[in-house]
């Protein structure tokens, strides 16, 4: 026979129940606890990774802004560049063509003086050349005036300003005058430069380096090489 159930065993079966109640309904705040907690941790997350979305949007919008910047610039410098270039090609051509003009006029000046300058020196040419051009390999070149007779001839260089250089590159040319004027094979050559302007010091080198040195003397122009002065002949 199975035993009688009697009050006591009523309030114990109660009270285990609500002991199992009263853990269960800890667990479960325990669980809502830990819950709620993970909830903000991920609310806390989502919100740093939207300041980091935010933050790498204001980074690029930054960094695009910058690279608009750049280019523009760049166009900017690109444009000033090409401004810049026009303005030295057309400030270059001016001064070319300025420098041609006066080289003409100088040109014009000594070529009507040449044939009387150089008899009075001995030289007797008779009639002049002038802007004569060789374009024969490796002796390309342009005498500006040649004063010629039979046998001999003067070449003259005419600068507006004659410098250093000039100097130095007409007596190159010489060097290589009958090379590029075969037809002038047996003459002797001789060498002048004349110039408006000439630098400090030009006039004594040129001397010293046997050639005629030609300068302005009120409305024409004068040779200005001493009587001792004996020129180098160009073989």
């Amino acid at each position: 026979m199975s035993e009688a159930i009697t009050i006591a065993d009523i309030y114990k079966l109660f009270e285990r129940t609500e002991a199992q109640f009263a853990e269960f309904q800890k667990e479960a705040e325990r669980r809502n606890v830990e819950a709620e907690r993970r909830s903000a941790e991920a609310d806390r997350r989502s919100a740093e990774a939207e300041q980091r979305n935010a933050e790498a949007d204001r980074r690029n919008a930054e960094a695009d802004r910058r690279s608009a910047e750049a280019d523009r610039r760049r166009a900017e410098a690109d444009r000033t560049m090409e401004e810049l270039k026009k303005q030295v090609r057309a400030t270059t051509e001016a001064v070319n063509n300025l420098t041609t003009r006066w080289g003409r006029f100088v040109e014009e000046m000594v070529e009507p003086a040449v044939v009387q300058l150089f008899q009075e020196r001995g030289i007797d040419v008779t009639q002049t050349m002038s802007r004569l051009k060789s374009k024969r390999p490796g002796a390309a070149m342009e005498i500006d005036i040649l004063a010629v007779n039979g046998s001999e001839l003067v070449a003259v260089e005419c600068k507006s300003r004659l410098s250093k250089d000039d100097v130095d590159d007409f007596l190159d040319r010489l060097q290589r005058f009958k090379l590029a004027f075969p037809q002038f094979r047996d003459f002797q050559v001789y060498g002048a430069v004349a110039g408006i302007e000439i630098d400090q010091g030009i006039d004594s080198y040129a001397y010293r380096r046997g050639l005629f040195v030609i300068k302005q003397s009120g409305e024409t122009v004068k040779i200005i090489n001493d009587a001792q002065f004996r020129p180098l002949g160009f073989a």
